[in-house]
């Protein structure tokens, strides 16, 4: 949502935010992602860039700190001629338009996320419609100073139906100079009205030299972790910064441990083990430890589907167990409903899915 001449809000209450790390649009550095900078550069410098991008990739690899980063360089540098001699994307942390941007003051850019709810205490479970038609009046405004209006919509996997619809009509007929920068960890299953109207960019997961590298540039308290800590977590976090803070707290690394056993013991499922893990994400205060469940499914899912690419019928179980899941924990959460048979049903489905596949 815009926030035109306000200061940042409070970390807690920012979706898009890590705990304790930087927001991406306050991460002046970019690691292992240099191909696709390169991408974004020479299309700005063609002046034929597209107006609408989905960046792609799994979470963690540097979607949403692409995404604000050139932003940043579209706003200070409005004449793509005159940027000819730029080497890559980056903005001097002390110009103008990089200390708006990081305090979300910026009047030509928007961003659409899950916003903060207020009467829960945490963020809405997607992103809504009105939240879409906020970020409507930055194109829809004659008073927008010259220059580009930039959307970044932080993630497309967050957008319920009504909001992809209003976002989708936005993108179709938006004025003159607009640029839609749309984070997606899972582009395939963006709606396909709003593909087809977009530029498609895929990140590529990051090598363990830049995991490590990027979570020490987060500074303290990241960076105070010892060496060998900070390389154990990259190596296990599959080319995602995100995964490897999660693993450098030693109660997530051990449930993640326990989610991993049981996802690779699949088709089997270990009933006592999967109850522990109910049992683990059911309390309340246990958000953080649902999410990485459903998020380890859904890579897990990922990984299938990537691995039977080209096999329609091979994929088409996996497929429907994803839409099933992700609708179920939307409205678990949404509904405050105990997660226990959620969780549960999980590695039910995620089992028969398999055996299906394997025919």
């Amino acid at each position: 949502m815009r926030r035109p001449a306000q200061p940042a809000a409070e970390e807690s209450e920012e979706s898009d935010r890590y705990p304790d790390a930087p927001h991406p649009r306050e991460t002046a550095a970019l690691f292992g992602q240099s191909r696709a900078e390169t991408v974004l550069l020479e299309a700005w410098r063609s002046g034929r860039l597209p107006h609408a991008w989905i960046l792609g990739g799994p979470e963690g690899v540097g979607k949403a700190t692409l995404a604000w980063r050139f932003a940043r360089f579209v706003l200070a540098h409005p004449d793509p001629a005159a940027a000819s001699a730029a080497r890559d994307l980056a903005v001097d942390s002390g110009h103008a338009v990089a200390r708006q941007i990081a305090r979300l003051s910026h009047g030509n850019v928007a961003l659409l996320r899950r916003e903060w709810d207020g009467r829960a205490k945490k963020p809405f479970t997607a992103i809504r419609v009105d939240d879409v038609r906020a970020a409507q009046k930055l194109f829809q405004s004659a008073s927008a100073s010259e220059g580009y209006r930039i959307a970044i919509v932080d993630a497309a996997d967050d957008l319920n139906a009504n909001a992809a619809n209003a976002l989708l009509k936005l993108i179709e007929e938006p004025p003159a100079r607009s640029l839609f920068l749309i984070v997606a960890h899972r582009p395939g299953l963006v709606t396909p009205t709003i593909r087809s109207r977009c530029a498609r960019l895929m990140l590529e997961p990051l090598s363990e030299t830049d995991v490590a590298r990027a979570v020490a540039a987060l500074g303290a308290p990241w960076s105070e972790r010892e060496r060998d800590e900070i390389e154990g977590a990259a190596a296990r976090a599959g080319g995602s910064v995100r995964a490897a803070l999660d693993l450098l707290d030693a109660e997530a690394l051990a449930f993640a441990r326990q989610i991993e056993a049981l996802l690779a013991a699949l088709p089997r499922v270990d009933a006592r083990e999967a109850h522990r893990l109910a049992d683990i994400v059911a309390p309340r205060g246990a958000e953080a430890r649902f999410e990485a469940l459903i998020g380890a499914a859904l890579g897990w899912l990922d990984a299938r589907v990537r691995a039977g690419a080209g096999e329609a019928a091979r994929l088409a179980p996996y497929a429907a167990v994803w839409e099933k899941l992700r609708a179920a924990a939307r409205d678990v959460e949404t509904y405050n409903l105990d997660r226990r048979p959620l969780v549960l049903s999980i590695f039910r489905d995620l089992a028969a899915a398999e055996r299906r596949a394997r025919g």
